[in-house]
């Protein structure tokens, strides 16, 4: 049978537009190569992380009880025992993200290698379940992390997560555990509870559908404002583990009238402080 060259030619083009509308394969996934990963959906993959932006978790202050016991909590992880999915939630720059960090990082400084740390985007949850099988399959520990995990408007994704972290048919796999923080105790938007609560027969259900994903975090943490003597803390743990050389009285003089055209005290107002007095001073945050 003779197929006619310009039909012939129309079906080659066909083929060479659905190969290009054709998602690519998904990247190689070696969790060796880190200790810490970036996940992207599209293409779905994880990219090394090989230097992480992150404090010491000696240069946290204010926060002693939360370091003490996300520690804890991740060390066990780390050692194969029963641990808890945490959810660290509270006012923003109050060093929420920054202390998953530093305890990823401290458990790796006792025991090398022992923990990877694989970070996943608030838009990206959708794709978590497929994250969690590439990571079971793995068999490596890996603490999961999403920050400023919230949902708005009529995100339906929530649902899909909840069934992931606990209850699901498959769960959450033995060798991940889940971390996330949130201005938000619940997670979910004011408009989305009152959604709730209009369309529940009986009040109750609203105020447990509200819960309900929070509880699949076993452990909750708690950030909130500082006081000027914590915030002081902070500002003068950064300039002696910097080697700023800067009196205590300037220090502190300028640190409050940052903080007062920031309307705020917090971690991560002191750090902006920091940076700008380095920048100042001509010294290096390496």
């Amino acid at each position: 049978m003779t197929i006619d060259p310009a039909v012939l030619s129309q079906l080659s083009r066909i083929a060479d537009a659905l190969e290009r509308l054709a998602p690519p394969p998904p990247r190689a996934t070696d969790l060796a190569a880190a200790d810490a990963f970036l996940w992207h959906a599209r293409p779905e993959g994880l990219e090394p992380v090989h230097k992480v932006n992150r404090v010491n978790v000696s240069l946290l202050q204010g926060i002693e009880r939360q370091i003490e016991t996300l520690h804890d909590n991740t060390r066990r992880f780390a050692n194969g025992l029963p641990a808890n999915n945490a959810l660290l939630w509270g006012a923003r720059g109050t060093g929420k993200s920054s202390l998953v960090k530093a305890v990823h990082a401290a458990i790796n400084e006792e025991s090398p290698g022992k923990l990877a740390l694989v970070e996943i985007h608030r838009e990206d949850i959708v794709t978590l379940p497929r994250l969690l099988g590439l990571l079971r399959d793995s068999g490596r520990r890996c603490l999961l992390f999403c920050d400023d995990l919230s949902f708005e408007g009529a995100d339906e994704s929530y649902k899909s997560l909840k069934a992931v972290l606990e209850g699901g048919i498959e769960g959450r796999p033995e060798n991940v555990l889940f971390y996330a923080t949130s201005n938000r105790r619940h997670l979910l938007s004011r408009d989305m509870i009152e959604n709730e609560k209009s369309t529940a027969i009986n009040p109750s259900e609203a105020t447990e559908e509200k819960v309900s994903l929070s509880d699949r975090f076993g452990l909750w943490l708690g950030f909130h404002n500082l006081d000027q003597a914590t915030y002081f803390a902070i500002i003068e743990g950064y300039a002696k583990a910097y080697g700023l050389d800067i009196s205590v009285e300037q220090l502190r003089a300028e640190a409050v009238e940052w903080s007062m055209t920031r309307g705020s005290r917090s971690g991560r107002v002191a750090w902006q402080y920091i940076q700008d007095l380095a920048g100042r001073l001509g010294k290096s945050l390496a």
